[in-house]
């Protein structure tokens, strides 16, 4: 994972936001080349979930969220994580995500000084099974140093008022970076608040919105809308891209869990007797689209979310998730939500939101089948399946390393590098520049003749590219009138070389990345 990072800062994928201020926590600046490999992924998705799907239309949502759609939903109320602090270091930790632990739980009533200075505050420090419990004295010192008048005084001279001393088992009361005591839980709501209007009041609730938490709801909003401008019957869905935040208390993980993040989010509305089945038709679906951009299916683990684990509303659950070098985490979501979201937003606005069956003269509260996928994570796990380093011999017989990113021509940020094989040839130079201009308006392409050609394709196998052109003498026919006007092929993978005529690229490319 270290390598993957340095690799992404180094090569323009990814950098902190922020980074030259010291960087924002949770928030991610795509480079020029992730802003390729996330833009191509984004279109992709697009392309196979809405251009070519007859029952699916695309919307794009407002960020800023008025405050009566979050309370129907149930966001404002109840879109919170549990959360505990370290009475030690002041770490912020999701308490529902401490592991539990064994060991001796050392406690302490208070800590005093020679001096007569003295504190009563509770505390407790968790030792592991099988060290001695005096070593919890050192992490208590440094606790209680924090009340000392006198920070200049050492830690040591504070005398521990021990209270007793316990085994505990499965406990989550305790840090496990340090040992400390937790905070008691408390709720965290996770949604970041904004005022509107210059001359709004602090105490006028109509004043007040939110940077959504998903995309899903203004899709259930603007689900009625949609239905009646494009005359279209069940079951459809309603797809849309775009940036979702939440207030995370502990991001981590590379991008993996952000505070600002893309969702790409797709809600499938259909009859009730047929959610189960879509629901499944939908899984298949979305693991043969992340086959199809790199990530084989045997990288993936299908969790059937079981009944007490899933969203009350939820009927039937799956995870879709893959094997990041940070172990195995959810890439996507695809439930089945019932009528929930369209009955709590018919309640909550007034507004009658039923579907009326013009064939069977039936009329219901649509449900809702969603496949929700996040757009970084996807880009990450992509970043994470291409990385690779090859132990190759090079063409004077010795061990190099290739750094190579193997992605598909779906998504790599670069289709095509074009370069003339001297530089200080103007014919070469010439036509490899004419490709470009050929190529450009279609595809991505870098033009590279700089340093020599083997260099030139090291630098593009790091980035992914999966084709590179060359123009060289055979082209502009000094060799021979039999290859002229043609230019070697390289393929990254297999790094095997073809001639190919110049007029032949264009279609050859577009078929290759589609």
């Amino acid at each position: 994972m270290e390598k993957i990072v340095s690799l992404c800062k180094r090569r323009g994928l990814i950098f902190q936001a922020g980074e030259l201020y010291g960087g924002l926590n949770g928030c991610w600046d795509y480079g020029p080349l992730g802003v390729e490999l996330k833009r191509n992924l984004k279109d992709y998705w697009w392309r196979k979930t809405v251009q070519e799907r007859d029952d699916v239309l695309g919307m794009d949502g407002s960020i800023l969220t008025m405050q009566q759609v979050l309370k129907s939903s149930g966001h404002l109320d109840g879109f919170s994580d549990p959360m505990a602090d370290c009475l030690l270091s002041k770490a912020r930790l999701r308490a529902d995500q401490v592991p539990e632990q064994d060991g001796t739980a050392v406690w302490y009533s208070g800590a005093k000084m020679a001096d007569g200075w003295s504190t009563a505050r509770e505390f407790a420090v968790l030792v592991a099974e099988g060290k001695d419990p005096a070593s919890a004295k050192k992490v208590a010192r440094q606790y209680y140093a924090q009340f000392m008048p006198d920070k200049k005084v050492s830690p040591k001279v504070l005398e521990l008022i021990e209270d007793r001393q316990e085994e505990v088992k499965g406990t989550t009361r305790f840090n496990p970076e340090n040992g400390s005591l937790l905070t008691e839980a408390k709720d965290f709501n996770l949604m970041f608040q904004t005022k509107m209007g210059a001359s709004a009041d602090d105490n006028d609730p109509n004043a007040i919105a939110f940077l959504r938490p998903e995309t899903a709801q203004s899709i259930f909003v603007q689900y009625k809308n949609i239905h009646d401008s494009n005359r279209i019957k069940l079951p459809f869905g309603i797809a849309q891209v775009g940036k979702s935040f939440r207030n995370e208390i502990n991001p981590r993980n590379y991008t993996f869990r952000s505070r600002e993040f893309e969702q790409m989010e797709i809600e499938y509305f259909c009859h009730p007797d047929d959610g189960m089945r879509l629901t499944d038709e939908w899984l298949e679906a979305r693991l043969c689209f992340y086959e199809e951009i790199g990530i084989p299916r045997e990288k993936l683990h299908i969790l059937d979310v079981p009944d007490g684990e899933r969203a009350f509303y939820s009927k039937k659950t799956y995870d879709i998730e893959y094997e990041f070098p940070f172990g195995i985490q959810e890439l996507e979501g695809v439930a089945y939500r019932t009528d929930y979201d369209l009955g709590v937003h018919q309640e909550g606005s007034g507004r009658q939101l039923e579907y009326f069956d013009e064939e069977t003269k039936e009329r219901f509260l649509p449900h809702v089948v969603e496949p929700s996928a996040g757009c970084d994570r996807t880009v990450l796990a992509l970043i994470c399946e291409a990385f690779d380093e090859e132990e190759i011999t090079n063409e004077k017989g010795k061990t190099e390393t290739r750094t190579v990113m193997h992605f598909s021509p779906k998504v790599a940020p670069i289709k095509v590098g074009i370069f003339p094989l001297l530089k200080k040839n103007e014919e070469q130079v010439r036509i490899a520049k004419e490709i470009q201009k050929t190529l450009q308006p279609w595809m991505t392409v870098f033009y590279d003749e700089s340093g020599a050609v083997g260099r030139r394709y090291r630098r593009q196998d790091e980035v992914g590219t999966p084709y590179c052109v060359t123009v060289d003498f055979d082209t502009i026919g000094e060799n021979g009138e039999e290859l002229k006007g043609t230019v070697t092929v390289r393929e990254r993978d297999s790094m095997q070389q073809t001639r190919m005529k110049v007029e032949e690229l264009l279609p050859w490319m577009l078929e290759q990345i589609r």
